[in-house]
């Protein structure tokens, strides 16, 4: 289909890709993958013509379709409805459409045979190619995008930029190419979208490209993997998952390649060395010469993931009640978002916040962030909680001359140099990156220094909306890394479910214009959704429907129900501090069996295995408890 041989690309001095191949099959769906910078766009633009290669060759299949989703696409304005515009992707059924008119319109005063053979000759075309089901389509594929039927009226300057994206995607999509070059299609979606994106890809029968940083996107829509490395295209047969695995078999194999190499390089350079004065031994010491010259090198393993080695500090440690939220109503013009809603966040909570677009995330991370104060009802910040809020827009409020140390020197003065430089080596900025100036910066630097920015603050907690938004999936790893470190609170906003499943203790959503919650992972959060609604579905199926109150069957009062939640979230409560200060225990009797002195005294060390096993024990049936009552919690929340 298209075949990419010997790709060398320069920009400048540096070759991006030198003699880089890979052949692209009908029906591969691949990811390309790789740390930004390695030319993963770049390669997509020389694909489709945008660059030419310096040297090597792109071939492919004559008459090809292509379909390419990139980020110059937001540049693109029209005052048509959104309909109209994903429509334009079936330009043959436009064009046969309006001569079908046209000879409609000129058959009212001329009979002729001529016209009435053109007419059925267009019309023909016109059925062959589906035209009288190209609006029900577009239709299908805006809707599965998260645009209702009257957003699909309006004109698309009306949307904002991840909108307008996503009717580019839709025009894309119609339009049903050979392949599909997609670069990073989940930035602007949420989870509903990307779940529907995931399934029309999985079921597409032409060839994919995707360029990701989202890891659960490429498992369950990809069947390969290319990873831009060095200027090389590597291939991996398998997902994402696979990859990783099948990675880190060939690193080992390298390494320990590597490693033999440089013990053999040694041995002859000690041999040499050792007869290098000798003239019997000249010509000897020659031909070792020539051949270690000769010997193609095994490059050593790159330490691609770097791990977090610093602390989060805070001066003041917050009260038990972070935020409360009571009888709280926030609405916009003809759209309220929350009707007379409650909400706890408490000390150590790691909450993440999800649910399609337009639902009031971000809204309600402002009223969490005292930034709106437009709503009735209260939003009160508990007893030293000091708080920092990172958003996509404070990457504009980053100062454009400063370098990159000085933008975190100026914003966290408290911290010495060598702090700030081993935050920013966390970020990948190293060396001399350290003084960049912010203005030559790509999106995704100018992302992490946001990030160090926010994490740097003498803050015990942190609200985040979409903090992944341009960072590539090493940064990410290392966004993961930070906020499992971080001691404090906080409470994010994200489509990357990876992230959300790594870090995240609590589920927050808003349905009915409540703030509901979930007490687990977004993993559990998941399955305990799945199961919610094929119970719905297998209700409504069945036609079965809630009892209607009779004389002598009362309605059941909502009020008992809240008590009873109420007293299950109490007795959650106090199994949760429970479980924290068993957990200190533990932690306490761990460091004092690292006492070597604690094995010369047997008795003690009896009575210290025994406490030990006794705090694991309660430990596994307060875990026990919480999960039952948790499950009791949720059933009386549906």
């Amino acid at each position: 289909m298209i075949a990419i041989n010997n790709l060398t690309f320069e920009i400048g001095a540096r070759a991006l890709y030198d003699e880089a191949s890979w052949h692209i099959k009908p029906g591969d769906k691949t990811g390309l993958i790789g740390a930004n910078g390695t030319g993963k766009t770049t390669l997509l633009k020389l694909i489709v013509g945008d660059y030419s290669p310096t040297a090597g060759s792109i071939s492919m299949a004559k008459d090809i379709k292509i379909g390419y989703l990139n980020q110059d696409l937001l540049s693109y304005q029209s005052d048509k409805s959104i309909l109209h515009v994903a429509m334009e992707a079936f330009e043959r059924q436009n064009q046969l459409h309006a001569e079908i008119e046209r000879l409609l319109k000129k058959l009212e005063t001329d009979y002729s045979d001529d016209i009435i053979q053109k007419l059925s000759d267009k019309q023909t075309e016109f059925e062959a190619l589906d035209g009288y089901n190209i609006e029900y389509r577009a239709h299908e594929i805006l809707a599965g995008l998260g645009f209702s039927d009257g957003d699909q009226q309006r004109p698309l300057s009306e949307f904002s930029g991840g909108w307008r994206m996503r009717v580019m995607l839709a025009r894309i999509l119609l339009q049903t190419p050979d392949i599909l070059l997609l670069d990073e299609p989940t930035n602007h979606l949420d989870l509903p979208s990307i779940k529907w994106l995931e399934s029309y890809l999985q079921a597409f029968e032409g060839a994919i490209v995707i360029v990701s940083h989202d890891r659960y996107f490429l498992d369950r829509v990809v069947n390969s993997i290319v990873e831009s490395k060095r200027g090389k295209l590597i291939q991996y047969a398998g997902n994402y998952s696979f990859y990783l695995e099948e990675k880190a078999l060939r690193e080992e194999i390298q390494s320990n390649q590597y490693k033999n190499q440089q013990a053999k390089i040694k041995q002859e350079e000690r041999l040499i060395e050792r007869f290098r004065a000798k003239a019997s031994k000249a010509k000897m010491v020659q031909s070792r010469i020539k051949a270690l010259e000769r010997m193609e090198k095994v490059d050593d393993v790159d330490d691609y993931n770097p791990t977090v080695n610093f602390r989060f500090k805070f001066s003041k440690q917050s009260g038990r009640h972070v935020v409360r939220m009571e009888n709280v109503s926030k609405s916009y013009p003809g759209l309220p978002i929350l009707e007379h809603a409650d909400a706890i966040i408490e000390k150590g909570d790691k909450i993440a916040l999800i649910g399609a677009n337009g639902k009031g995330k971000s809204t309600l991370l402002r009223i969490v962030a005292n930034t709106d104060r437009d709503f009735t009802g209260t939003c009160e910040t508990g007893h030293n909680v000091t708080q920092t809020f990172f958003a996509q827009h404070q990457l504009e409020a980053l100062h454009l001359d400063n370098e990159i140390l000085q933008e975190l020197q100026v914003f966290a003065p408290k911290h010495t140099e060598t702090e700030l430089r081993s935050i920013l080596g966390c970020f990948l900025f190293t060396g001399d990156d350290v003084f960049k100036k912010i203005r030559v910066l790509s999106g995704g630097e100018k992302s992490r220094v946001a990030l160090a920015k926010a994490l740097t603050a003498d803050a015990n907690f942190l609200i985040l909306d979409e903090p992944t938004n341009h960072l590539d999936i090493q940064s990410v790893n290392i966004l993961i890394q930070a906020l499992r470190q971080f001691e404090g609170t906080f409470i994010v906003v994200s489509h990357d479910r990876y992230l959300l499943d790594h870090v995240a203790n609590k589920i927050w959503y808003i349905e009915d214009r409540q703030i509901k919650e979930y007490p687990g992972t977004y993993q559990e959060y998941e399955e305990w959704q799945a199961k919610r609604i094929t119970k719905t579905a297998a209700a409504e199926k069945s036609g079965t429907k809630p009892a209607k109150a009779t004389a002598k069957q009362a309605p059941p009062k909502n009020e008992d129900k809240e008590q009873q939640a109420r007293k299950l979230n109490k007795e959650l409560e106090n199994i949760e501090r429970r479980i924290d200060e068993i957990e200190t225990s533990i932690k306490t009797t761990e460091t004092l069996m690292a006492d070597e002195n604690l094995y010369t005294d047997q008795a003690k060390l009896n009575e210290t295995s025994l406490r030990y096993d006794g705090l694991k024990r309660e430990l596994a049936g307060l875990q026990k408890q919480w999960e039952k009552l948790a499950e009791e919690i949720m059933l009386l929340a549906d």
